[in-house]
């Protein structure tokens, strides 16, 4: 038999059985949809992320003090009932944490591989505006040095801060605009920080509130440290949070990001690790594998479903094997060879293959862009970004071709105990 004539055998056997074949073929439809749709969807969440940290400067290292606290002997065993004193032996041992000042500074600008070094102040404060007041985060340095944290950062509103200017506060996209609420902050508009402290000698909680004329809004960088801030001059945030020129955190940005490395290690073996320090490559290169260790994760889950598919065709050849051996034989007794009989349920395994494989990359590509945009806020947790699903080439032939193998290796038991038949025993069946 010419291999068209078994195609259109098989094409005609598979339409008498029109339910059957069609269920069979959702199956497949189904598992190849899903693989599709959740592929685009970690795809878009990964290229996200991917955006989300290029708006970071991968040259820079992020200085916090720390404080460890050393056991010794037994670390953390020997429970702690009681309330007596600790043996001598477990006693804890706590050692001070760096204060982040001026000096600190001059030392680590002094390391060779160090472009620059900025000293950052952070805390909570109360913006009132238009009888309105929210909650938000201060982020505080040198208005020349904020490029060097965010260097895809744009205004919305007003110019880009260049000059520190004490009376100004430049406002982040997300404190700006609150999420389900309308903006309630332009450029020219004064509102009123207030900054509640602790006094350094009474230990009394005492409240400073300054005003400030808002002389920019951040368009959406993606970099937390701006997006979801106000950002005023270190001067200013020192006087408001009562910080005594100790700065929270130290932001050292390296000749180049291949120092980066080179740089956390002059740091850690200076202050020991009395001091963290993070870079933003580690955080990327961690979301990275997050992201990659998830796709995974959730590709094995859609193909256990195009899997179950698969064992849908066989059950259904197989069944139709026991249904046609009348048929199967009496092909056989006009002149057809095992072989034709083989290559006939293996045309049907591929057209079943073919056509829920086809459906379900076309119905799962759509699929992906209708979830991301029902989803759109909840995938992003910010109204102002959106990432479609992303959806490549390559990804949709692999499942494609992955959905077409399957059936056809599905296929293989079913047409191979069909053309075992031997036609004269299949005759004599009822």
């Amino acid at each position: 038999m010419k291999i068209g004539e078994i195609y259109l055998l098989a094409f005609e056997a598979l339409k008498d059985r029109k339910i059957r074949s069609v269920l069979t073929i959702l199956m497949v439809v189904v598992g190849s949809s899903l693989m599709v749709a959740l592929n685009g969807l970690t795809a878009g969440f990964s290229t996200f992320i991917q955006k989300q940290f290029s708006s970071l400067a991968t040259n820079v290292l992020t200085l916090s003090t720390s404080q460890r606290t050393f056991f010794g002997g037994g670390g953390f065993g020997g429970g702690g009932g009681g309330g007596g004193p600790r043996p001598a032996e477990t006693q804890s041992t706590t050692v001070a944490p760096i204060v982040f000042n001026s000096a600190v500074i001059s030392k680590l600008k002094s390391l060779p591989l160090v472009s620059d070094v900025i000293g950052v102040y952070q805390g909570g404060v109360t913006i009132e505006s238009q009888g309105s007041s929210y909650s938000a985060r201060v982020f505080s340095a040198d208005f020349s040095q904020l490029l060097e944290v965010a260097p895809t950062a744009q205004m919305a509103q007003g110019t880009l801060p260049t000059l520190n200017d004490a009376t100004a506060v430049y406002v982040g996209d997300s404190v700006a605009n609150p999420s389900g609420q309308p903006s309630f902050i332009s450029v020219g508009q004064t509102v009123q920080l207030t900054s509640t402290y602790s006094d350094p000698v009474t230990r009394k909680s005492s409240t400073e509130t300054k005003s400030f004329v808002v002389r920019g809004v951040f368009a959406v960088t993606g970099n937390f440290n701006i997006d979801n801030a106000v950002v005023i001059s270190p001067e200013a945030a020192n006087a408001l949070m009562h910080k005594s020129n100790k700065y929270d955190e130290i932001l050292l940005v390296t000749n180049t990001a291949d120092d980066v490395q080179t740089v956390q290690g002059e740091v850690t073996q200076i202050y020991g690790n009395h001091i963290g320090v993070t870079s933003n490559q580690a955080l990327l290169q961690s979301r990275q594998a997050f992201s990659s260790g998830f796709s995974s994760f959730v590709q094995a889950i859609a193909l256990v479903s195009l899997v179950v598919g698969a064992v849908g065709i066989i059950t259904t050849l197989y069944t139709s094997v026991t249904e046609r051996i009348r048929e199967i034989g009496t092909i056989k007794a006009i002149g057809a060879f095992n072989r034709d009989i083989l290559l006939l349920f293996l045309a049907e395994a591929t057209i079943i293959g073919f056509a829920g494989a086809s459906l379900g990359v076309a119905i799962g590509v759509v699929t992906g862009y209708v979830l991301t945009n029902v989803f759109k806020v909840s995938i992003t947790g910010n109204a102002g970004l959106s990432q479609p699903a992303v959806f490549l080439a390559g990804d949709l032939l692999y499942v494609w071709t992955l959905s077409v193998t399957l059936s056809l290796l599905a296929g293989i038991y079913p047409a191979w105990k069909a053309s075992r038949l031997d036609p004269i025993v299949a005759l004599r069946r009822d």
